[in-house]
């Protein structure tokens, strides 16, 4: 896709093979590649070079990679425009859970599909890019667009609660007042609303 041609991503994985053969593979699609080999160089490229999309191992000396996203939270809580995405070899259900709820976009197991990382990478990309038609009032919360894309997922109530620790009652407030801020009636029209604008993104 030429219009995302030339995106920055930033790579952080400690193992040098496999950061080298992420770097080569990426550039041969068109991306400008920065390599960094742990948290703390990972943490400091991220502030500096400005990214369009980060890369990132959970497991590493120094700092984690959820050590990191939780920092550029700290340090930026409206990071929401650069989307990261854990590429690990922890195939963990309580893993991608807690990564997730830090807000990892996306999991991906190794070894790495890079067809598959494509594909994920520039619907990324392109869902940053569309959510530029929404209007500047409608601003949903962090919690509130957690429960809207488990709901794009198909989870229920029911399951949203267990996924996220909170009770029923509360996955439903969320959602409810998702449903008040997109100017819709259902929950069904709330999703198709948001993956159609970008807000949510698969």
């Amino acid at each position: 896709m030429a219009e995302l041609s030339r995106k920055k991503i930033l790579i952080i994985e400690d193992e040098p093979e496999t950061a080298a053969l992420m770097a080569e593979d990426l550039q041969d699609r068109g991306f400008e590649v920065f390599v960094t080999h742990n948290g703390q160089e990972g943490l400091a490229a991220a502030a500096r070079d400005r990214p369009d999309l980060i890369l990132s191992d959970i497991g590493m000396a120094r700092m984690s990679g959820l050590e990191v996203l939780s920092r550029l939270k700290a340090l930026a809580p409206r990071r929401e425009n650069v989307p990261f995405v854990f590429v690990t070899a922890r195939d963990d259900r309580e893993d991608e859970l807690g990564a997730r709820r830090l807000g990892a976009d996306d999991y991906i197991i190794k070894p790495i599909d890079f067809d598959i990382l494509e594909t994920i990478i520039n619907a990324r990309l392109a869902g940053v890019a569309r959510s530029a038609i929404w209007p500047d009032e409608i601003k949903l919360s962090n919690r509130e667009l957690e429960m809207l894309t488990w709901a794009a997922r198909g989870k229920t109530s029911a399951e949203i609660a267990v996924i996220a620790r909170l009770t029923k009652r509360t996955v439903d407030f969320h959602l409810d007042n998702v449903r008040s801020k997109l100017g819709v009636s259902t929950r069904v029209e709330a999703v198709v609303k948001a993956l159609k604008g970008g807000l949510v993104v698969l």
